[in-house]
């Protein structure tokens, strides 16, 4: 059986925010070490230069660990989920807004020429204008789109879902909730039964109630269960605090993804579905 976790920054005082490959590969052997089969490491937005650093760190880690036979206890890294940066400023979450910039062509070939053979995911926010465009072009070259840190409307969501997106960053957070007169991107996620999304399954960030309601409304080969780790994020941590950010702003997960599981099966969610969501639907979806 292999754990993927498709968002992960980093863990244990170490991130993707770096031009290391060595650190690169020792968050790949910390979460080898604490149960993940596989990773797509997640890198900020930022200015697209140091954007295409990170990127380049991960590919010479993942040459690395494809000729080293010394890391098969490490997770295998799978490739980079872009976090950005054609984000809206409105739903920032804890991310730095002064690197978002608008979607257009030119800067979308400038920040992933070279590397569409390791990169899988894209979060976009679907309602800015140009964006379509880039979900097109993206559907094509084979990338995953996902809808993220957005504020987009029910229509605005389904436009992107049209134009190729596939799935949406960590439901919930850093979007348009439900409204009664406007669904929103939440709302959208949760009831179209064929888009993927992910959750953050931690002591905070999705209130039990709203799990409990995603479980019971969703295609749940649609749910895939992610970390969202950062530096920050320690194992079997026993005082597990709200990751809080010093602007007061919920950050990154609590938990690496072994314990999120551990932690949904005691509440007593179904351990075959659980495990589904870190297994065979990442896979899946990966595939697309």
């Amino acid at each position: 059986m292999k754990i993927i976790d498709i968002h992960t920054h980093g863990i244990c005082g170490l991130d993707t925010k770096t031009e290391s490959p060595q650190e690169i590969l020792k968050i790949a052997e910390l979460q080898g070490f604490y149960g993940i089969s596989e990773i797509l490491l997640t890198i900020y937005p930022n200015k697209i230069k140091e954007m295409r650093k990170n990127i380049e760190a991960i590919k010479k880690a993942m040459n690395i660990q494809k000729n080293s036979k010394k890391m098969k206890h490490s997770a295998k890294i799978l490739g980079v989920h872009l976090e950005g940066p054609f984000l809206n400023l409105e739903k920032a979450g804890s991310l730095n807004p002064s690197h978002f910039i608008k979607p257009e062509r030119k800067k979308l070939q400038e920040l992933i020429e070279g590397y569409e053979d390791i990169i899988k995911i894209i979060t976009i926010a679907p309602e800015l204008e140009g964006a379509i465009d880039l979900i097109k072009i993206l559907t094509k070259k084979g990338i995953i789109v996902s809808l993220g840190h957005s504020n987009a409307t029910y229509n605005e969501a389904y436009s992107a879902y049209k134009a190729g997106a596939k799935g949406i960053t960590h439901l919930f957070n850093a979007m348009r909730g439900i409204h009664h007169r406007e669904p929103g991107i939440a709302g959208f996620g949760l009831t179209n039964q064929d888009i993927y999304v992910e959750i953050i399954a931690d002591p905070y960030h999705i209130n039990k109630t709203i799990l409990d309601l995603i479980f019971k409304t969703k295609n749940r080969e649609r749910i895939i269960i992610i970390s969202d780790s950062i530096s920050a994020t320690k194992y079997k941590n026993k005082n597990v605090n709200e990751p809080i950010n010093k602007d007061g702003i919920l950050s990154g997960g609590s938990m690496v993804l072994t314990e999120s599981i551990s932690r949904l099966i005691s509440l007593g969610y179904n351990k075959e579905m659980i495990l589904s969501c870190v297994t065979k639907n990442p896979k899946k979806y990966l595939k697309n």
